[in-house]
C-alpha cells in the first residue's frame, strides 16, 4: 500500500506527540500533567500548520501567538492574542528553569515579535515565518539565542 508524504509526516507527528506526552507524563519532578499535558499536546497537535500572519485557525493557519493562544484555550487559560502582551501578562520565568507549556518570547532591538511554546527541556514549538510551517526548534541554536527576549507561563 502506498502512501502520500503528508500522510506519513502525519503519522510521524501523531507518534512525535504520543512520545513527548507519555515520556513526561509523570508526576515527579519536571514531570508533565494536568493542564502544562493539555497545553503542550494541543500546541505539538498544530505542528505542520500553514503558517499565515494573523493566522488564527488551528489545521488551517496559524501565527505564532495564534498557536500559543489556541494551545492555552484548550486548557481553558485565557492569554492575550499579541507575542508582545502575552509576555506582559505572563509569570516571568528563567530561562534556566522553563519547563513544558512555557512560553518563550524573541525579538530584536529591544521589542518581542515572536511567541513559542515549550515543549521540553530543549525544543519549542512555534508558528515559522521563514519555514512557512509550525514546526520544533531547538532553543539552544545560536539564532535563538541571540534574540531570546524572555520567558513567562501561564501555568503554576
Amino acid at each position: 500500500m502506498r502512501r502520500s508524504a503528508g500522510s506519513v509526516v502525519g503519522s510521524l507527528l501523531l507518534m512525535l506527540l504520543a512520545l513527548t506526552v507519555a515520556g513526561c507524563a509523570g508526576s515527579g519532578r519536571g514531570g508533565l500533567n494536568g493542564k502544562r499535558a493539555e497545553v503542550v499536546s494541543a500546541a505539538l497537535s498544530q505542528v505542520g500548520t500553514p503558517y499565515h500572519f494573523g493566522g488564527s485557525q488551528p489545521g488551517k493557519a496559524l501565527d505564532c501567538s495564534g498557536l500559543t493562544l489556541y494551545a492555552h484555550h484548550v486548557a481553558g487559560i485565557p492569554i492575550p492574542r499579541h507575542s508582545a502582551d502575552q509576555l506582559r501578562a505572563a509569570h516571568p520565568v528563567k530561562a534556566k528553569s522553563l519547563r513544558p507549556g512555557d512560553l518563550v518570547f524573541f525579538g530584536s532591538k529591544g521589542g518581542v515579535d515572536h511567541v513559542g511554546l515549550m515543549v521540553d527541556a530543549e525544543r519549542f514549538v512555534h508558528a515559522s515565518m521563514s519555514k512557512r510551517r509550525v514546526i520544533l526548534s531547538r532553543l539552544d541554536t545560536p539564532y535563538w539565542r541571540a534574540h531570546f527576549a524572555g520567558a513567562g507561563t501561564y501555568l503554576r
